[in-house]
């Protein structure tokens, strides 16, 4: 009995890991590759030599004007164009592509530099639709969502999201270098992204950070803020049902990879809600909490770096690390300093103000003066510690890419840049709101 179900279970998951299924549905949503004829069988739609493997390593892949990376071989030799570039003039034999407009991945291979190869777009709608869905698990907007939560509404609320976002990511891309799967073969698969493609894939964090953060949002925020909790749970779970189903959309993750993503984290959010208001109080009150936050935080990173050659993933670890310990630090000085008042329980649930164009202003200011520091603060930064490593480890400072694939170079750098900016976020800039009367 047992062994029948694990044989079943086990089937399952190879199905649902087959690249045929990722196909299949940008199929539906209107997403057409433009691979050559001679990479396809006759009729099947699918690859010579891709036979839709379920569970299966990181292929190790080589050729003359190909992009090499964990996920499938890209095209070198097309037009490097990226977004979308207009209408099809001219349309197939059944005239199936004459609404269709070309379009290239929108980002560069992060490793390779790799353009990525161009497709056909029939539903431009869910195009630009899941285009937004993939962005909201990017780390790119969670360095924006995250200041402008602690800047103008909930200053609580965004330190506990960025403490478990850290350790998020952390736990992601560490199980993703010890799992090694490569990414969905291409063809059939269309990469309608490629930015990521060197990466493993096992499981998608995308999907753990954009079932995270929602579900950890609103787990935090009702009771403490007066909302009906059907609209709550409502744009938690719209946000990562979009955010998952994007990653498939993207060629970047199969359904198996999306699915895990999201079981992984709600078993990550269920262990870390329960202890989450113990950490910031610990980080706010203890004397050695400083110590302690940058003894764990580099030594995680110090582990995510060992366990594989680099990648982005690795810096995208770092990078997050590097900001919970920042932000971290921050949270016990500002303590420290009596910087940190948070609303006592009497006044709960709280409620938003009304909507009037003064608080419009003074939060658009806050942000747009609080985002302008920390881009000029890691500007700054980025600029003085990627040539002193360089000169303090005898590397060529003319090859900044070259040069940060080391790790001697790649995790000091975004440890010291993002802490600092992290730093910056919740300690320095609300200060600096407070010298201009914008607190």
């Amino acid at each position: 009995m047992a062994n029948d179900f694990v044989k079943t279970f086990v089937q399952m998951c190879s199905y649902l890991q087959e690249p045929c299924h990722v196909a299949r549905f940008q199929k539906i949503c209107g997403v057409k590759g433009t691979f050559p004829d001679k990479a396809t069988k006759p009729d099947s739609g699918l690859p010579e030599q891709v036979d839709c493997p379920g569970l299966r390593k990181r292929l190790q892949q080589g050729g003359h004007g190909v992009g090499v990376g964990n996920g499938a071989a890209v095209d070198a030799s097309v037009s490097q164009v990226n977004g979308m570039q207009g209408d099809v003039t001219a349309a197939g034999p059944d005239g199936g592509d004459a609404d269709a407009s070309r379009a290239k991945p929108l980002r560069r291979n992060s490793l390779t530099g790799d353009v990525g190869q161009e497709f056909l777009i029939h539903n431009k709608f869910l195009f630009y639709l899941f285009t937004f869905g993939t962005e909201l698990g990017n780390e790119m907007f969670f360095i924006v969502f995250f200041p402008f939560l602690y800047w103008n509404i909930d200053a609580l609320v965004s330190r506990r999201l960025i403490v478990v976002w850290a350790w998020n990511l952390f736990v992601g891309q560490s199980t993703k270098d010890m799992v090694r799967w490569s990414r969905p073969a291409s063809p059939p698969v269309v990469k309608v992204e490629v930015f990521y493609n060197s990466e493993y894939s096992m499981p998608s964090t995308h999907a753990m950070t954009g079932t995270a953060i929602p579900g950890c949002l609103f787990m935090l925020t009702y009771g403490r803020w007066q909302y009906p909790f059907l609209f709550g749970l409502c744009v938690a779970l719209s946000w990562s049902i979009l955010v998952c189903v994007s990653r498939v959309y993207m060629g970047m993750h199969s359904i198996l990879e999306v699915i895990t993503g999201f079981l992984y984290s709600i078993l990550i959010l269920a262990f870390f809600y329960q202890v989450l208001d113990k950490i910031d109080n610990f980080y706010m009150m203890d004397h050695y909490a400083p110590l302690v936050i940058i003894v764990s935080h580099v030594s995680l990173g110090l582990v995510a770096f060992s366990l594989d050659s680099w990648s982005t993933s690795r810096g995208d670890t770092a990078q997050a690390l590097g900001t919970g310990a920042g932000a971290a630090l921050a949270t016990h000085v500002n303590y420290q300093l009596g910087l940190l008042v948070d609303p006592p329980l009497s006044l709960l649930p709280l409620t938003l103000p009304p909507i009037t164009i003064s608080v419009v202003v003074r939060s658009l200011l806050r942000f747009l003066i609080g985002v302008a520091v920390l881009l000029v603060t890691r500007m700054i930064m980025k600029a003085l510690t990627i040539p002193f490593l360089c000169r303090l480890f005898g590397l060529p400072t003319d090859d900044v890419r070259q040069a940060r694939q080391h790790m001697k170079v790649e995790l000091p750098y975004r440890y010291i840049v993002y802490s600092v900016v992290g730093f910056s976020c919740v300690c320095v800039v609300p200060l600096l709101f407070r010298i201009l009367n914008l607190a």
